[in-house]
């Protein structure tokens, strides 16, 4: 395989990795937002399962291919870490990350607490639910708007 071939692979898988991130986590956060507000304990059980499954089957994978492959798209194309652009993105993306992590266990505890509700025969989520699911939202607005921003200097390249 010839060097632009390898580059406009691994190009595409960035892309790609990069909309896996977005749309999964706007997906994702879309369902578990809604089904928080729906007053249906199952539905908030299974849900927040599977907001959970799709952070690591999809999300996890492309934050680990995203930042790996950038750098190695950098590295093809001579690109300095001084552009601005590329270091604001790296910020951005560190941000994000700094974000999600705590979000993440957040959706762990509260699929946890959905799960043991319905085991328990509740008709609602515990408090502590509620709680998390807050501050789930507190930190997932700043981490999707630096990811939206991060498309906008992938895109325009302002140098």
């Amino acid at each position: 395989m010839d060097s632009a071939t390898l580059y406009n692979i691994v190009k595409t898988l960035h892309i790609l990795s990069a909309v896996i991130i977005t749309g999964t986590g706007f997906g994702t956060a879309f369902y578990l937002f809604m089904v928080n507000r729906s007053g249906s304990l199952a539905s908030q059980a299974v849900v927040a399962r599977l907001v959970c499954r799709a952070d690591f089957w999809f999300t996890t994978p492309a934050v680990i291919f995203q930042p790996l492959s950038g750098v190695w798209l950098m590295y093809q194309i001579k690109m300095p870490w001084s552009a601005t652009w590329i270091w604001t993105t790296f910020a951005l993306f560190v941000f994000a990350g700094l974000c999600w992590l705590p979000v993440v266990k957040w959706q762990l505890d509260m699929a946890r607490l959905a799960e043991q509700a319905v085991a328990d025969g509740a008709s609602s989520v515990p408090p502590e639910y509620n709680r998390l699911a807050k501050k789930w939202e507190t930190l997932g607005y700043p981490a999707f708007m630096a990811v939206v921003i991060i498309f906008f200097l992938m895109v325009l390249k302002p140098m």
